[in-house]
């Protein structure tokens, strides 16, 4: 599983000129499932993402994390994340997950990080989506499970 995790000012997600989902103050995840995935990545991320302490105390450090601040979550699938470049000049996407299996654990994760109690917007998994992203910082990281 892989997520780019970018933490927001505000976000939002459309589908045919249709806002979906959208937040406040908070974190968009670009969300890529791998064949080799279960729910214990998702778990774990789910866990890792509402505990990472990557917004600003009183002082200017990061020290608060989303369930601190009450901060929203967008959570937006994307195969894409699993495209590998290396060879040639189109990308090979063997190792994403066929979607039926992603569109599972996408929606497990999706339940996981809403069983916090924060607001969670999230896209249509498959739909061509426009992505808006507010990114404050710029402040990104990448995780891995």
């Amino acid at each position: 599983m892989r997520i780019v995790l970018q933490r927001v000012s505000s976000g939002s997600v459309s589908v045919n000129d249709l806002v979906v989902g959208k937040i406040a103050k908070g974190v968009v995840l670009l969300f890529g499932v791998a064949k080799s995935d279960s729910e214990e990545q998702a778990d774990f991320l789910a866990d890792k993402i509402l505990n990472l302490r990557i917004f600003e105390d009183e002082e200017g450090k990061m020290n608060l994390s989303l369930l601190d601040i009450g901060g929203e979550v967008l959570i937006v699938s994307q195969f894409t994340l699993y495209g590998d470049t290396r060879k040639g000049r189109r990308p090979s996407f063997t190792e994403a997950a066929l979607p039926e299996r992603a569109d599972e654990l996408y929606r497990y994760f999706v339940e996981k990080v809403k069983g916090s109690g924060l607001k969670v917007g999230t896209g249509i998994f498959r739909a061509s989506m426009q992505v808006e992203i507010n990114n404050d910082g710029p402040v990104t990281f990448i995780l891995e499970k």
